[in-house]
């Protein structure tokens, strides 16, 4: 597994889930803070990449990226042995099949950039499902943490804007073990 490939996937999770967007337009307006009031801080990177559903999330979605990467290195040998049978033919061979050669290499050309479009796309619809599914998991238990611990808002630490937590505010660690714990439950019951 390259760092490459996990950079990638985890770019990608980053670049488009709704768990990962923006605050909401509410909590970007300036608004005068009543007394008592309790802010917390969550890490929205650091639950994806230490809970065990963000971990197995980026797995499905590694695990779907190296099949198409596999499958897209099968299609460019293909296209590279028959380049290079067309190179060892160039003399021998009559013109007809010379020409007939050069046309499966186009096709398969025109069909592997087709296969990458697709691949991109599907990769993408998978990425936002599979996130969609962690934002399932972790926005309730965000919301029960909140309550219970008495919170008035809980921003997401570096996609809302925010330019400055202290670190006694970032409920993350609570968030996460409760997301595992809340997972471990289920499985200990089977």
């Amino acid at each position: 597994m390259s760092s490459r490939i996990t950079k990638l996937i985890l770019g990608m999770a980053l670049a488009a889930t709704p768990f990962l967007a923006a605050a909401p337009a509410a909590a970007q307006q300036p608004a005068a803070a009543p007394s008592g009031l309790k802010v917390a801080v969550i890490d929205t990177e650091r639950i994806l990449l230490t809970s065990a559903t963000g971990k197995k999330a980026l797995a499905e979605l590694k695990k779907t990226q190296e099949a198409k990467e596999t499958e897209a290195r099968t299609k460019q040998q293909e296209i590279k042995d028959l380049q290079a049978k067309l190179a060892d033919g160039r003399l021998s061979l009559a013109q007809d099949k010379l020409s007939e050669m050069e046309k499966q290499i186009e096709e398969r050309l025109i069909s592997l950039r087709r296969f990458q479009e697709d691949a991109n796309s599907e990769l993408g619809k998978k990425r936002d499902q599979v996130l969609a599914q962690v934002d399932q998991k972790v926005m309730p238990v965000i919301n029960q943490v909140g309550k219970e611990m008495g919170y008035t808002l809980i921003f997401r630490k570096f996609e809302s804007g925010l330019i400055y937590a202290d670190e006694a505010v970032d409920i993350t660690g609570a968030i996460i073990q409760r997301l595992d714990g809340a997972a471990a439950a289920p499985a200990q019951g089977k």
